[in-house]
């Protein structure tokens, strides 16, 4: 399997650090972002909103199945 990254809240005074371990060149490499809770809040909606986009590209229409009659 290929190398993993972790992403990690922890609450921090009045807002959040989002803690991020990438491997670099085979090696960890943690990256700290220090949040208050609308700047938090406002990263989450960012990425919810990519997550968004990137499923819409994906999938752009949804793919159904046929009707089925179920009273014969």
């Amino acid at each position: 399997m290929g190398e993993e990254w972790t992403i990690e809240a922890l609450p921090a005074g009045a807002g959040v650090d989002l803690r991020l371990v990438l491997p670099i060149d085979s090696k960890p490499v943690t990256v700290v972002l220090s949040l208050d809770r609308a700047q938090a809040r406002a990263f989450g909606r960012s990425v919810l909103a990519a997550a968004g986009d990137a499923l819409g590209q994906t999938f752009p229409a949804p793919v159904l199945p046929p009707p089925t009659r179920t009273d014969v």
